[in-house]
């Protein structure tokens, strides 16, 4: 059983190739750039089982090619990996590729369980620096640095990702920090910068959230720019998506 907030088709962002992308409900972190805070409650979103999913997959197997298939995302998918280890076991018997997109805060027996069916993971690390991380999510970076090293260790493939958001993950010394701490990773395959927007503002005036950011400014193209020559320093492939 899954609680799913909802479901993208054909997508192209989160992973390689054409995907389904499935939005779980409920995230342990409380991002002050989060998009999609009606994400955040345990409660709400649709009750789906693994066999519904698979059959919204198969209806994309036509499109599927260059290591296309499932990608979940959040939310946080990891408060759900009982559940996504029934799906992700189905999905790559079915021959599809598997997609993790996590904040990689949790790592017991489960979270391991279900990254041996895992073929990729998209890890947002939201920060480096221990203090500004606390900041920026209401979370530590320690357990997420942890599950990096994991996935290292093992040689499951990830793609970092990484929100830029002027005055609070902008700091050059701390990108600098950041990529000399994943530079020797030979698991990363490339890094993605997500620029901060705007876009999700009108869902807390509806949920009746604060919006800590709601002065904050779109990082500009020159600071975009200087967060991918600073990241390009350390890793090969940088994209801004």
């Amino acid at each position: 059983m899954l609680r799913v907030h909802s479901i993208e088709t054909l997508g192209t962002n989160d992973g390689p190739g054409i995907r389904l992308v499935i939005f779980m409900q409920s995230c342990n972190f409380r991002c002050l750039y989060c998009h999609n805070p009606d994400t955040q409650p345990v409660t709400g979103g649709k009750i789906m089982q693994s066999e519904e999913i698979i059959e919204l997959l198969e209806k994309q197997r036509p499109y599927v090619k260059d290591n296309g298939g499932l990608t979940v995302s959040g939310g946080e998918s990891l408060l759900q990996r009982q559940g996504l280890l029934d799906l992700f076991t189905k999905a790559k018997a079915a021959g599809f590729n598997t997609t993790l997109d996590s904040n990689g805060s949790i790592l017991d027996d489960s979270a391991k369980k279900l990254l041996e069916v895992t073929d990729l993971v998209l890890l947002d690390v939201k920060h480096i620096d221990p203090v500004w991380h606390l900041k920026v999510t209401k979370a530590s970076n320690e357990p997420v640095l942890q599950f990096a090293k994991y996935l290292e260790e093992k040689g499951i493939p990830m793609w970092l990702r990484y929100v830029l958001v002027p005055g609070y993950t902008n700091q050059k010394e701390f990108l600098e920090k950041w990529g000399e701490h994943f530079k020797d990773y030979k698991n990363v395959k490339r890094v993605e910068i997500l620029p901060f927007h705007t876009y999700g503002f009108y869902k807390y005036k509806e949920l009746g959230f604060k919006n800590m950011l709601e002065d904050c400014p779109v990082p500009t193209a020159e600071e975009i720019q200087e967060a991918v020559d600073i990241f390009k320093k350390y890793f090969k492939q940088v994209f801004v998506r």
